[in-house]
């Protein structure tokens, strides 16, 4: 799926071999240049290079501060078009000749541009969280270090990367969790989404998320996502009977041929109208749409092996359902096997049950010569659907077998931005901390390890963060984990598993992006459904989840009000 590209980065002798280098393909979006970023990062740089400091080696945290949606997990994405974005990170020389020309860049000096001109991204390294992980708030999802400079100017560009890719992810996850793991989900968003980049990401990354499939092809060209669609309600009504269906033949499986499937779907509808009086008073029908029959006959034949019918063009229960079946049984008695049936509005609990409740009857009254399955046939949902919506269903029953959601999840209308922050936490080798009279503002210094440890029955109990020098936790040691800020919370953890949570994933100097690092979409999203299942369902649940618990060790607790107290003014009473 993915063509990267590797290179030597010296001569291939036995003397002197080196590790290859991994360098990416440009981001799927062409928009994403070195441009794509505010212009306070480009007046940044200047400030640093005019005073000497932009060399200065500095390390910038990557983070969130709350976790999306009222929840308490969050699934990470956009690892994959940050290392893109860094493999080809560069100034072009239009790039360049458009900076001089801006009002804000007149006062520069030409030897700046000449200097932004030769700048990539080589003497940076990045350490992340893997792609499809579970993460939690604090916890940096990314250390990004080297010249400050260049540190700098790619802060905009990450963010924009990692702060729409997670949110929709961890969306899509929590739709997941609520439709539980059987049920097939449907992206359909792209019509609704934020502009084309908006869509192709939302479909990309819901499917990272545990989405089964998607509607937008340009997504599924790019990134290998099964595409699923039917057809919609304008298709019905373009058919105002069986005058609007050309040829009428159907080729079977065997080869031969039906010479009139319009005729066999009468039949079958004959079939059906006598059977009607022997269902439930309220399941019972007159006269069915016949434009609706004919589109329905019209998409079999198109789509014989896989029929599946938009069945709420006019009355879901009194036209929608017996034209489908009728169709359904023509299909079923030439060997073919219909799909199901879409409702797209309407009380869906109610339509879905009584929709699986006539399938039953049908399969019960014409047995199973006639209509073998039609009880397990499929229903799919699609009417403006969002967590809340699945909650509910679940609640008060309901037989739908997959959902088609699009709205609520592309545009995360109920949180629509993550909220990911990057901050400085080194320079020079010494750590720096941000203030606020808000403690949720209030950065952890320096550079950090972290780790997750694990109970003996499997479940992660704990991230912790470490001092970079600090020895790491060890399986079967107690080890005192506190909050980073309130003294009475504080526990010993003895882990039966250690799993370290950073990984190298850019080596400017050495070998790009290491080779063992796997980006493929289909990783990152084994990786999320593998690490959501791991997670105790308090952690996950819908209403009033347990917060997961963040911490430091005791040296970095130590350190951090340390630092407090030496950056925070002293007031004066006077």
């Amino acid at each position: 799926r993915h063509d990267y590209t590797h290179s030597a980065l010296s001569a291939p002798t036995a003397a002197t071999m080196a590790p290859p280098f991994r360098r990416l393909p440009p981001c799927h979006n062409s928009l994403t240049t070195a441009l794509l970023t505010d212009t306070y990062q480009v007046t940044m740089a200047y400030a640093y290079w005019k005073n000497g400091t932009h060399a200065r080696s500095a390390a910038f945290d990557l983070l969130f501060r709350k976790n999306p949606f009222n929840g308490e997990f969050t699934i990470f994405a956009g690892l994959e078009e940050c290392l893109r974005f860094i493999s080809n990170f560069t100034f072009t020389a239009a790039d360049i000749e458009y900076l001089r020309n801006e009002p804000f860049a007149q006062t520069m000096e030409p030897d700046f541009f000449v200097y932004l001109a030769q700048l990539d991204c080589s003497e940076l390294k990045v350490f992340a969280q893997l792609e499809g992980s579970v993460v939690f708030p604090r916890v940096p999802l990314m250390r990004v270090e080297g010249p400050l400079m260049i540190v700098q100017l790619i802060e905009t560009s990450m963010l924009t990367l990692v702060n729409y890719a997670s949110l929709v992810a961890t969306n899509a996850a929590r739709h997941r969790l609520m439709a539980g793991p059987d049920a097939t989900l449907l992206e359909f968003g792209l019509r609704r989404a934020q502009g084309p980049d908006g869509g192709v990401s939302a479909s990309r990354y819901a499917y990272l998320g545990g989405f089964d499939g998607t509607s937008n092809l340009e997504a599924g060209r790019q990134f290998g996502i099964p595409c699923k669609g039917t057809h919609a309600h304008s298709y019905v009504q373009s058919h105002r009977g069986f005058e609007d269906v050309g040829d009428s033949r159907l080729k079977l499986l065997d080869g031969t041929a039906c010479p009139d499937f319009i005729a066999l779907v009468r039949e079958q509808m004959a079939v059906l109208n006598g059977i009607k009086d022997s269902l439930p008073d309220d399941l019972r029908w007159g006269e069915t749409n016949e434009g609706e029959l004919a589109a329905f006959t019209s998409y079999a034949l198109a789509f014989p092996t896989n029929f599946l019918a938009l069945v709420d063009t006019y009355d879901v229960l009194k036209s929608g359902m017996p034209n489908f079946l009728a169709v359904s049984l023509a299909l079923h008695s030439l060997g073919y096997k219909p799909l199901g049936i879409r409702i797209d509005s309407g009380d869906l609990s109610y339509l879905s049950l009584r929709a699986r409740e006539l399938m039953q009857h049908t399969q019960d009254l014409l047995g199973a010569k006639r209509a073998e399955g039609f009880a397990r046939l499929g229903i799919t949902a699609s009417n403006d659907i969002h967590e809340e919506v699945l909650h509910s269903l679940k609640m008060h029953g309901h037989a739908i077998t997959s959902y088609g959601i699009g709205t609520h999840l592309v545009t995360c209308l109920r949180q629509p931005a993550l909220g990911c922050v990057y901050k400085l936490v080194e320079i020079d080798g010494t750590a720096r901390i941000k203030l606020s009279q808000d403690v949720e503002k209030v950065t952890i210094p320096g550079r950090k390890e972290a780790y997750r440890l694990y109970l003996k029955n499997g479940e992660p109990v704990v991230d912790v963060m470490l001092e970079g020098t600090e020895p790491p936790p060890q399986a079967d040691a107690r080890i005192l984990c506190r909050h980073p800020f309130i003294s009475t919370k504080r526990a010993f953890v003895q882990p039966a598993r250690v799993e370290r949570l950073y990984h190298l994933v850019w080596d400017g100097a050495g070998a790009g992006v290491p080779e063992g690092l796997d980006l493929d979409l289909l990783t990152a999203r084994a990786r999320c459904t593998a690490s959501i299942k791991l997670m105790r369902s308090d952690h996950l649940r819908y209403t009033n989840p347990t917060p997961y618990k963040v911490s430091v060790s005791e040296k970095l607790y130590d350190f951090i009000h340390k630092l407090w107290l030496e950056e925070a003014p002293v007031g004066e009473i006077v």
